[in-house]
C-alpha cells in the first residue's frame, strides 16, 4: 500500500471514528464549487502521523459542517470558505 492509499484508508477510519459526514463519489455523482467564494488551501504534509488529518478533520467537526471527497482531495465547506 503506497503513502497515498494509506492516507485516505486513515482519513475514512478517523473520519468513522469521529462520525464526522463524509460525501464522496458513491454518494455523489459530480462536486462543483462555487469560484467567487474565498478558497483556502491547505496542503498537509503526511508523514504517517495521524495528527496531521485529526487536526484537518478537526476543523469539520468544530465548524458542524460535511467533508467532501473529489478525486484524492479533501475539502471542507463552511460559510464562504471553503478549506
Amino acid at each position: 500500500m503506497n503513502k497515498q492509499e494509506n492516507f485516505i484508508k486513515r482519513v475514512y477510519e478517523i473520519v468513522s471514528e469521529l462520525k464526522l459526514p463524509l460525501i464522496d463519489d458513491r454518494v455523489q455523482d459530480n462536486v462543483k464549487f462555487k469560484s467567487n467564494n474565498a478558497t483556502v488551501t491547505l496542503k498537509l504534509l503526511f508523514e504517517e502521523d495521524e495528527s496531521v488529518i485529526r487536526g484537518f478533520l478537526g476543523l469539520a467537526e468544530y465548524f458542524h459542517t460535511v467533508i467532501i471527497k473529489r478525486k484524492d482531495t479533501f475539502f471542507i465547506p463552511h460559510d464562504h470558505k471553503l478549506f
